[in-house]
């Protein structure tokens, strides 16, 4: 059996093939709540032959969000309008569904994605306090955050724990917790942002605190059985800062938790970031080293574009399953070419089977 088109378990939800569409920012939200945009681009991704989806990074909290028009999970009104998009998408696939759930920390508060890089202040109509483990901004023009108080931490693991019920309740297969890209969990584990003195910062065993306390109370928020993963930066790319060593105790600790997955990347904390030469599959190797040390499943990503490279790597036992990110955007039938590319079927729905090309037609289960 061709490798990538082999299935996977995550917990308890059976995957039909290993391809992963990873979250991916649309900063088209209104107030956290989706919209005709996200119908129209989570359904179309829905049809793409990969096995899961992972709805973008969503806001526990309005303060959580990135940008104004981040997506968010927090109340009634958000849970209603997210639940609108994964019912649509229930209609015609069978796709699998996770969201990441995300706290942007003092990465917070700024413009859409596509615009210049600009923060809001408070004051603006925009704009919000944004808060970090640490008073240090991003970058020389960012904003100075508020420290966090532990009131204020353990007020945020609350809310995380409430957005993963609303996802379970809302009919959603999964919760990624979003552990990367210097957002706040993030923040906390890296000490180029942690400079706490209390038990979440100082020691590799503090800084992980706040991540390991989020994914207990999520965990413990939703049924034993529902899948809760994580990503994960494994590097920060910055000398002195966290590393993959530091991951790997990290994903050890998670697994030790039954954490569902790990989604590895890397980098985004800050912008003295020393990342090489970018090449297709750079980032496997942190993945390939978290998964010798781990049980649970391994989301790999890194530039991927070709099939063959994603074959070879879940074919060489890398990791365990692939995010297929930009490229999914710039074709949203990636999976149906990758199947005819390494010559194996995918399920479609009965709309679409005509459009293969006639040398092609073997390409669809019937």
């Amino acid at each position: 059996m061709n490798n990538l088109f082999s299935p996977i378990k995550i917990g308890n939800i059976e995957l039909n093939n290993r391809i992963v569409i990873p979250p991916m920012c649309q900063y088209s939200a209104g107030e956290g709540q989706a919209n005709e945009w996200h119908l129209v681009h989570y359904g179309n991704l829905a049809m793409s032959g990969a096995a899961l989806l992972i709805i973008e990074a969503t806001g526990i909290s309005p303060q959580g969000r990135i940008s104004y028009g981040d997506l968010g999970l927090w109340d009634k009104n958000t849970a209603h309008a997210l639940s609108k998009v994964i019912n649509f998408i229930r209609l015609h696939s069978d796709i699998k569904i996770g969201i990441q759930l995300s706290h942007a920390g003092r990465k917070a508060s700024t413009d859409l994605g596509w615009k210049p890089h600009k923060y809001f202040q408070p004051n603006e109509p925009h704009g919000w306090q944004i808060y970090a483990p640490s008073s240090i901004p991003f970058g020389a023009n960012g904003m100075t955050p508020k420290a966090l108080t532990k009131g204020e931490i353990h007020t945020i693991i609350a809310q995380y724990a409430e957005a993963a019920k609303l996802a379970h309740s809302i009919g959603i297969d999964m919760v990624e917790i979003h552990g990367a890209h210097g957002y706040l969990i993030h923040q906390f584990l890296s000490p180029i942002t942690n400079k706490r003195i209390d038990e979440y910062g100082g020691s590799h065993e503090n800084r992980m605190r706040f991540g390991l306390e989020i994914f207990d109370a999520v965990k413990a928020a939703v049924p034993k059985d529902f899948p809760v993963g994580l990503r994960l930066s494994a590097t920060d790319w910055i000398e002195g800062g966290w590393d993959i060593e530091q991951s790997i105790e990290f994903a050890d600790e998670l697994d030790k938790r039954g954490c569902g997955y790990i989604h590895v990347s890397t980098g985004g904390l800050d912008e003295s970031q020393q990342i090489p030469a970018l090449q297709p599959g750079y980032q496997l190797p942190f993945g390939e080293a978290i998964k010798k040390a781990v049980k649970m499943p391994v989301i790999g990503v890194g530039l991927i574009t070709d099939p063959s490279t994603a074959e070879q790597a879940i074919k060489e036992k890398k990791v365990d399953l692939i995010a297929i990110g930009r490229a999914m955007l710039y074709d949203p039938r990636w999976g149906w070419h990758a199947a005819a590319s390494l010559g194996t079927q995918i399920t479609l729905p009965p709309q679409y089977e005509r459009s293969a090309p006639q040398n092609k037609k073997s390409l669809f289960k019937k």
